[in-house]
Order: C-alpha cells, then structure tokens, then sequence
C-alpha cells in the first residue's frame, strides 16, 4: 500500500511539474490570486514538527575555574598602549613630514633622522619604500622600520631605527638583509568612480591597477569607458619579508566586467618563448601596437575638434594629448625604424617612428629625445621623455597614428591590429590553466559584488 502511494504522489508531481513548464504564466497568476485574496480564503502551511513550547527544558549548569592571575589589575590598567601604523616613502619627504604622517612628534626623532647617515640613505629622496612605526601613546618614536630590495632580489634591505631603553643613550640604527618569499593575492574591485579611486578602496596596490589597465588597454578605455558599477577581480604576485608584503608584482590573471561585457586574461609562457597575457580561450592580448605611448594616465583632450590654446581658433584635433608630468616616459606603440628625431615648428621637439607598410606614429612636444634617425626600436621601448617644447601650454604628449599620411584614432589603430594565436602544442596545458583560473576569477568577482550590495 505504501508503495502505490509513493508512486501516485510521485505521478502527481511529475504532472505538477509538466503543466508549471507548460503554463508558467498562469499557474503564477493563480498563484498570486490565492496569496493575495485575504478575503476569500486562507492560505497555510502545515507544520508536522512539534511545537516549541511542547517540548521539554532542562538547565544546565557548569562550574568554570577562572585561570590564576597573578599581579595587580591596577598595574594591567597602567600597561603603556603602543600604536602602530604604516606608509610609503615619497621622494619629497624630510624627517618632519614623513614623522607627521605617521602621526608621531618627537622633535629628538626628528633630529636624529635629520643626522644619522643610515637613516637619510634609507629615507630620504627615496619613494615606494614601506616604513612602519611603533610609537607610545604620547606619540614619541620607538621603532621604525624600512624595507627595500630590488625587483629581482632574493632578498631585501631592513632598516631599523629603534628608541634605547635607557633614556640618556637616544636611538640606534641597524642593517640587515632580510630573505623575501613570493606568493599571490587575489582580489577584486567594483567601480565607483575611477579605477584607482575603487583600488584604493580595495586596498590593491597602484601598481597592480596599473597593470590591469595595461592589459586590457586593447578592449577598454580606461579613460572615457568606465562605468559605475564595472567590476574586476585580479590575481597577483606578493614579495613578502618578515611575514609583510614589501611589494606587488606581476598580475598573474584578471577578469574586468565592462558594461557587462566580461574580458579576462591569464598570464602564460608557451614552451620556448617569452611569457605574455592571453585571454582565457587562448587569444593572446599582445598585439601589433599599444593603445597608449604612456603608461595608463589622464587624457586631456581626446580624437575630436577642440578650441586651439596657441592658434585661439577652433581647430580639428589630429591626435591624442596624454596629459603628465615633464620627464615622464614615452614609449614607441609597435616595432619600427625611427623615421625622424629632432625639432620640428608647433611639435618642439619630436619623434616620427615608422612601422610596417604606411603606418608611421609621431610623438610630439618632449623635453628629451632618447633615439636617433635610423635607429631600430622595438614595441614598448623607451625613445623620449615628456615635455612642453614648441607649442604647447603645460607639460604634455602630444601623440598622433598615420596610415598613408592620414591622422587616424590612435585607439582605433590599436584594437584593428591583429593578435597572436596560441600554439597547438600549449593548447591543452593552458586551457586547463584557464579552467582553473576560471573558478579563482569568479570567486573574486562574486565577493566584489556582494560586498558592493
């Protein structure tokens, strides 16, 4: 009997579920009619459970012997407090302004800071170096640290600068080489109004923003694209000394969600070549030329007329101007022979640089040219610094893309160019890679929108 009960309820939801599939509209409608009819009828669900006040209470008790405390609490009361925080070296820092950031005043700190040897070279007209400090709650200085190391070392430099215990003796400094470890991060960011605005909320280094923005420069444009709301997540490598990390390195994968379009890439090395990002069905994201001379930085003015600042007069305007500061570096977009290097009427002092068929680039209005005509240069390299020679109103890049003598979109030259495919050979391996990272990427792109909520 129980058996032929289990198999008409079993009929009767499979026909349940058929006429749902079916009808869902109005099986819903129904549905909404019954839960919202107070009037016409009742809508419950019985419970076979007993009820919670049916049920039986017990008390239990415990005794607990509290752990042997031998002092005084009057002198726990009167333990000093230490407070502790951390910053970044910037290359403009004195004794007093790094301190202040810090939130220390020691006039004897500063001074010392000001005159001992080994602390002005691990200090001072230094940037990016991690300092941390332990003060007491009078905010006196006693103990800083400084770690430092190059971007290959095996090792890095520690600095300490510590407060003797005998008044009369002041502080002591002391160097030693400290062995690092690398391991990876991941994390992930919702956009809220800039891409390093939502980093620096996230506590993601700028130099991992960076190269996210780096990576997927071909497909998004960081500078006019970004929408509230946008969304990535991003695995990258941590150099780590005494359990701290001293600083990132490279992004090992990333997904951004734009616009609701997603992109990812996965940092790969095929067998006998140099290793570079690819998206995750195996596309590799270098290509022919970079959509930017700079590193990821503010556009003043895009590919559109705009009101001349010299010519006062509106003028079309052929051309990308890369707003940043005097003597940052400008790299070539593509491989190429350097068509051109010298000074040239409004462009100051200039850099034409031809590529492959008609496609010549020019990057104008440097404050120094780092190639000579002739010269051979590679994607990325290095052939100038930023300026404002010739005419120009503040320091700037101006950069302009030719096909056959005609200016063209600069960005638009970037994404038409074509990208390398992955090998046969390295299909299998990255692919499952890709599956992998795959799973890690979405995790972090599921927190960043449920801590975003």
């Amino acid at each position: 009997m129980n058996n032929g009960f289990q198999a008409a309820a079993q009929a009767l939801l499979q026909r349940a579920a058929q006429g749902i599939q079916q009808h869902p509209r109005r099986i819903g409608a129904a549905l909404g009619a019954v839960l919202l009819c107070g009037g016409g009828g009742a809508f419950a669900v019985a419970s076979y459970g007993p009820d919670a006040s049916d049920l039986p209470v017990r008390e239990v008790l415990h005794s607990v012997t509290p752990l042997a405390f031998k002092g005084d609490l009057a002198d726990v009361e009167r333990a000093p407090m230490r407070l502790y925080r951390s910053e970044t070296t910037r290359s403009s820092d004195s004794a007093e302004t790094l301190l202040r950031r810090l939130g220390i005043s020691d006039a004897a700190a500063v001074a010392f800071l000001r005159n001992d040897p080994q602390a002005r070279q691990g200090l001072f007209g230094r940037s990016g170096r991690l300092v941390s400090a332990e003060a007491s709650e009078d905010n006196r200085l006693l103990r800083l640290t400084v770690r430092w190391g190059g971007d290959d070392a095996q090792q890095i430099q520690k600095l300490v600068i510590e407060k003797s215990a005998e008044a009369d003796k002041g502080f002591s400094t002391s160097i030693a080489a400290v062995p690092t470890t690398v391991s990876s991060r991941l994390a992930s960011a919702t956009i809220s109004s800039s891409l390093f605005a939502s980093t620096d909320e996230a506590g993601i280094p700028d130099t991992v923003a960076s190269q996210v923005a780096e990576i997927f420069s071909n497909d998004i444009d960081f500078r006019r694209s970004l929408r509230k709301g946008d969304r990535f997540s991003v695995v990258y490598e941590t150099v780590e000394a005494d359990g701290e990390m001293v600083r990132a390195g490279r992004v090992l994968s990333a997904e951004f969600v734009n616009d609701g379009k997603a992109y990812g890439a996965l940092w790969y090395e095929p067998k006998g070549q140099k290793g570079s990002y690819f998206s995750l069905d195996g596309k590799s994201s270098t290509r022919a030329y970079l959509s930017a001379p700079l590193e990821f930085s503010r556009v003043s003015s895009g590919f559109s007329n705009r009101f001349h600042p010299i010519l006062q007069q509106w003028r079309m305007h052929l051309g990308t101007d890369f707003a940043a500061p005097s003597g940052t570096p400008v790299r070539t977009i593509g491989d190429g022979v350097v068509d051109f290097a010298g000074v040239q009427n409004g462009y100051g002092n200039v850099v034409m640089v031809k590529h492959r068929g008609n496609d010549l680039t020019v990057y104008a209005h440097l404050s120094k040219i780092n190639v000579t005509r002739g010269q051979k240069v590679s994607q990325g390299q290095n052939i100038g610094l930023v300026g404002q020679t010739g005419w120009a109103t503040g320091p700037h890049l101006h950069f302009e893309f030719r096909v056959g003598g005609v200016q063209q979109d600069p960005l638009l030259m970037a994404r038409q160019s074509e990208a390398v495919q992955l090998g046969a050979a390295d299909k299998p391996a990255f692919d499952k890679l890709a599956s992998a990272t795959r799973m890690q990427l979405e995790a972090g792109l599921q927190a960043s929108v449920a801590s975003a909520r």
